[in-house]
């Protein structure tokens, strides 16, 4: 690219933020440039083209399809100085103030010796923790990602899969919670087109046949419904949004398809001007979509449950819109996304142009967490949740909406309420039926959480919750909660208080058994150095299970009474319970938990004591 192509691409950045800033910022953008050029004079792209090149491409993206400030605009075009070049965060700070160095300091990847966890992760944690400051840093992170994976051909195949596993991973799902719907859908494809090339041009290849086979049914269907609306006066106009290859490949994925059963590979956006007709001025977007949508389900069939009122319910990322099915002329479903002109603009532009306090809020609350994760495997679990997952509203009893990942649970939901019920939760009703708190909530359920003092988390949450609040609090439950050190023989299961011994591995892990267990005996006989001394104690919230044998003369409320027995006794929980009944004998089987050994003969001795039980044992699993 010769000087001039060079001015002329700068030029455009300065016609395009000239409309919207001062003189004096406008001469700031202008000296960035010019700062910029100086800094990478010396330095060339892979392609062997001037690297200025990306700085201003950087910018241009910035300044034209993300619609930045000024201050940003200059840090995308300085944003690889630091990193780059001889100049130092203290030489932007001296030449363009606290602000523009800020968001440079921020995109800088930090060269160190030795890294935390890794210098991608390193690098992810850097630029969110920037975020209970500024969101705007993440933008120009974005720009410049966008940029990059635009011109990755000139990339090795190596490079390009590592490149693109990044974007896939971390930057793709960042410009969605960003509310950066555009960005996204490229970054994902662009993703997918690096690394799956063949997969990707047999998909774009079959989308290309579904457009043209769809077109004249779709048209036709777009220019009925823009003149139902101009005959009622409402200033609308259509679009039709073909989907991508990544979105039709994810959902071949997730659902197990081919190509042809992937629905709805479309969908047509109905824009809107709100009407002034309508007297209340803080609801004429809604009443206007509600209107339109009344006018076309009166002349078109619509498919019964397709609704989807986000206008009233907006996504976590401030999408709004208001989502329904209607059926064409050639006997297909057609979804409808009625939108106004801002909600169409902010579909674009996320949290550029709506940036809601509580939506921030909620925003760097979530990536704050994530940040501070000091484990890397626990890092990219925690961006996994918090990025990836579209999202869910449910409510209370009461009406409050809570936000949810798409996949959450009941605990989730609990958790999100307060750390205190989520560590208490003890079971739940979900539009008034009784679940566990492992069930998993869809959009517009009814949550109520059932609490008790004794019910604590146990490691098998872990494995069901989705949030990052919710792990975070189980993990830091579980990490104070003395462990046991040792490994229970799964022959005898010994439980604190028993007479116990502990055997010693090779790799010098401990196994306790109790001191009649027949596997320990052996041990002992074969090699008694192995043998340790232990002491195995009973721990707060720790329990464990066994199993009850009862043999009784059968009578009228025995089973009853052994339930009343264990339960309101001595308030212990059954798991299980199965009985026979042979010629007036029962034969009773219970599962349950104790604490210890004590505990155990205290639940024999009471069980034994009922009228009509014969024999108490504990048995086998």
């Amino acid at each position: 690219m010769q000087n001039d192509e060079i001015k002329q691409s700068a030029q455009h950045v300065f016609d395009v933020m000239e409309p919207r800033v001062s003189a004096e910022e406008l001469q700031r953008i202008r000296d960035a440039f010019e700062f910029a050029c100086i800094a990478h004079r010396d330095q060339k792209r892979k392609t062997g083209a001037p690297y200025i090149i990306h700085p201003i491409a950087v910018a241009t993206i910035a300044a034209e399809e993300l619609e930045l400030d000024a201050n940003t605009v200059c840090a995308a075009f300085l944003h690889d100085v630091v990193e780059d070049t001889e100049y130092t965060i203290g030489d932007i700070r001296s030449r363009f103030g606290d602000d523009v160095a800020f968001l440079v300091d921020v995109v800088t990847k930090r060269k160190k010796e030795r890294y935390r966890n890794s210098k991608q992760i390193d690098n992810y944690q850097q630029m969110l923790e920037s975020v209970q400051y500024d969101v705007r840093a993440l933008l120009v992170k974005l720009s410049d990602r966008l940029h990059n994976m635009r011109t990755l051909d000139s990339m090795s195949p190596d490079k390009q899969m590592k490149i693109a596993g990044e974007t896939d991973f971390f930057y793709a799902p960042l410009a969605g919670r960003l509310g950066l719907y555009y960005v996204k859908t490229e970054l994902e494809n662009l993703s997918f087109r690096f690394r799956c090339p063949r997969e990707y041009e047999i998909l774009e290849q079959q989308l290309r046949q579904n457009h043209e086979a769809t077109a004249q049914a779709v048209g036709s269907f777009c220019r009925r419904i823009e003149d139902i609306l101009t005959e009622k006066g409402i200033r609308a106009y259509t679009e039709v949004r073909y989907r991508r290859p990544y979105s039709v490949w994810r959902d071949m994925k997730q659902k197990g398809c081919d190509f042809s059963h992937v629905a709805f590979k479309h969908y047509i956006r109905v824009v809107y001007e709100p009407m002034e007709e309508w007297p209340h001025r803080d609801t004429k977007e809604k009443d206007t979509a509600l209107y339109i949508y009344s006018l076309l389900s009166g002349q078109f069939r619509e498919r019964q449950g397709s609704i989807c009122n986000y206008i009233d319910n907006p996504k976590d990322n401030g999408y709004q819109s208001f989502h329904v099915k209607l059926l064409n002329a050639g006997g297909v479903w057609e979804e409808l996304h009625i939108a106004s002109q801002r909600m169409h603009r902010n579909a674009k532009l996320g949290c550029v142009v709506e940036r809601g306090e509580s939506w921030i809020e909620r925003f760097r609350s979530v990536l704050e967490n994530v940040a501070g994760s000091s484990e890397g495997y626990i890092f990219m679990d925690e961006i996994g949740s918090s990025l990836y997952n579209e999202d869910i509203i449910a409510f209370t009893p009461k009406g409050k909406g809570i936000i949810l990942p798409q996949g959450a649970t009941a605990l989730d939901f609990a958790y999100e309420l307060h750390s205190d019920i989520g560590n208490h939760a003890h079971f739940a009703r979900v539009n008034g039926k009784l679940c566990p708190v492992s069930a998993e909530l869809h959009r517009g359920d009814c949550v109520e959480i059932g609490y008790d003092s004794m019910a604590v988390p146990s490691v098998k949450w872990l494995s069901f919750v989705k949030t990052v609040k919710a792990k975070r609090c189980i993990r830091e439950i579980l990490k104070n909660r003395t462990m046991c050190p040792y490994i229970r023989c799964e022959h005898c299961h010994p439980l604190p208080g028993d007479e116990v011994i502990g055997i010693t591995d090779k790799e010098g892990r401990i196994t306790l058994h109790r001191r009649n267990c027949s596997k320990a005996i052996r041990q002992a006989s074969e090699n008694g150095d192995a043998l340790v001394s232990v002491q195995f104690d009973a721990q707060d919230g720790v329990t464990y299970p066994v199993r009850l044998k009862v043999t009784a003369i059968d009578r009228y409320h025995l089973l009853r009474d052994i339930i009343d027995c264990v339960v309101e006794g001595q308030k212990v929980s059954l798991y299980g319970l199965s009985t026979t009944v042979d010629e007036q004998i029962m034969h009773g089987v219970l599962d349950l938990p104790v604490r210890s050994h004590e505990q155990l003969q205290a639940m024999v001795a009471s069980i034994a004591a009922i009228s009509g039980v014969d024999e108490v044992q504990v048995a086998d699993f």
